[in-house]
């Protein structure tokens, strides 16, 4: 009997101190989560600004990366938000209109990889990746034409912008396929790294 007692207490105790360890994890986990997020918006918003190729952008690549890996996932959205809006301030005044449509566009892989953190590996990054960069293509041009005046608000004017547009759309895919690459293989290299470099020894 004393022993059943004593066993109840231990349980107990333990329960408590799981229960007391929660809201610190979950503090950590914030906090963590944050950095990663200040990080992934800074390198968005450089990138952005210095001189790159058309399209080249990282931005819609961290976005999918911040989608499958932030352990909060709403704060996901948050990176190519953000992103845009500050490096937009440093770029001057756009139409409205297309901003926000571009900049809606460009965090559909956040969702994206909320959706798809479930189903971990190459395959399924490049795989969830290469349609996201297909639907900005498609939504940004689309709000180009639909906004900027440049092209008659017909079918024939729809065509012409997407014409047009087609030289950015291999620029578009590969940028985001090799910026999903650079950022996901860090991730993998500072997981396993430590790991790999014991082995060595």
């Amino acid at each position: 009997m004393k022993l059943s007692t004593e066993r109840a207490k231990s349980d107990l105790r333990e329960a408590e101190d799981m229960t007391a360890m929660q809201p610190n994890k979950a503090r950590t986990d914030l906090w963590m989560d944050l950095g990663l997020v200040a990080f992934l918006v800074a390198f968005d918003v450089i990138t952005r600004l210095v001189p790159h190729a058309p399209g080249f952008m990282p931005i819609a690549a961290s976005a999918l990366f911040a989608g499958r890996v932030l352990r909060i996932p709403a704060l996901a959205p948050v990176v190519p938000i953000a992103a845009m809006v500050l490096s937009a301030l440093a770029l001057g005044p756009d139409d409205w209109r297309i901003s926000l449509i571009v900049t809606l566009a460009i965090s559909l892989p956040a969702l994206v990889g909320i959706v798809s953190r479930r189903w971990p590996g190459i395959a399924a990054t490049v795989a969830v990746m290469v349609p996201c960069s297909l639907a900005f293509f498609a939504i940004s041009n689309f709000a180009v034409w639909a906004f900027s005046g440049m092209y008659s608000l017909d079918f024939a004017g729809l065509t012409q912008c997407y014409v047009a547009a087609l030289p950015f759309l291999q620029n578009t895919v590969a940028g985001d396929l090799f910026w999903t690459a650079v950022l996901f293989g860090a991730a993998w290299a500072i997981q396993n790294g430590a790991m790999l470099a014991g082995r060595a020894r």
